[in-house]
């Protein structure tokens, strides 16, 4: 019962995680607030995949947007009873979250890449991914963060904000999960209990 309750404010906590991924993921385009790496090119390959604006971002606000619309009282009815009109609307509820599982998902395993990688920075050795062989070693290696010269504090900067996202996705992806079992026991129960009521079973 508690699932089936707050099924319906699932999809309003997507909206601000998914206004926060946008402004986070734009933030690493500008390392210490500076866009001159940014006109030059000089980012991560990762970061132009635009996962946290794209994905994790305006489609899964898309999708809260459609969801809390779905959940409105006033929604368009497609059927003629409430029991088939609230269960077409569970349906596309579901796809929608599946859909939310999808972009989330993605978004995290994209950030969780990005982190591992390391930020792409200017060294002795000049421009390149001077952590890309460590696996994620350098995170607690802390002396070596010096070795990236530029930009300034690129290293911090990017493990504070890829942390951030990691976390945005992943309650986007738990929040998503929720949704579909929530939907899924919605549905199931309504429909059985139509089915006792006909006095098919």
């Amino acid at each position: 019962m508690a699932l089936e309750t707050c099924g319906s404010c699932l999809s309003c906590l997507l909206i601000p995680l998914a206004l926060w991924s946008i402004v986070v993921n734009i933030l690493l385009y500008f390392p210490n607030g500076k866009a001159l790496h940014a006109a030059i090119y000089q980012l991560p390959n990762y970061e132009w995949y635009f996962e946290g604006i794209c994905f994790s971002g305006v489609m899964i606000l898309l999708l809260a947007v459609i969801l809390v619309t779905l959940e409105c009282s006033v929604f368009y009815r497609c059927c003629q009873s409430e029991s088939c009109n609230k269960t077409y609307r569970s349906f596309i509820s579901i796809v929608l979250a599946l859909l939310g599982i999808a972009f989330s998902g993605y978004s995290c395993i994209i950030f969780t890449l990005h982190l591992i990688q390391g930020p792409f920075c200017n060294s002795s050795s000049g421009w390149n991914y001077i952590f890309k062989d460590t696996a994620g070693g350098y995170l607690t290696d802390y002396p070596t963060w010096s070795k990236c010269t530029e930009p300034a504090n690129i290293v911090e900067w990017n493990i504070i904000l890829l942390s951030i996202l990691i976390a945005l996705s992943a309650l986007q992806l738990i929040i998503c999960i929720l949704k579909v079992a929530a939907e899924l026991k919605r549905t199931l129960c309504g429909t059985y209990s139509v089915f006792v009521q006909a006095g098919i079973l």
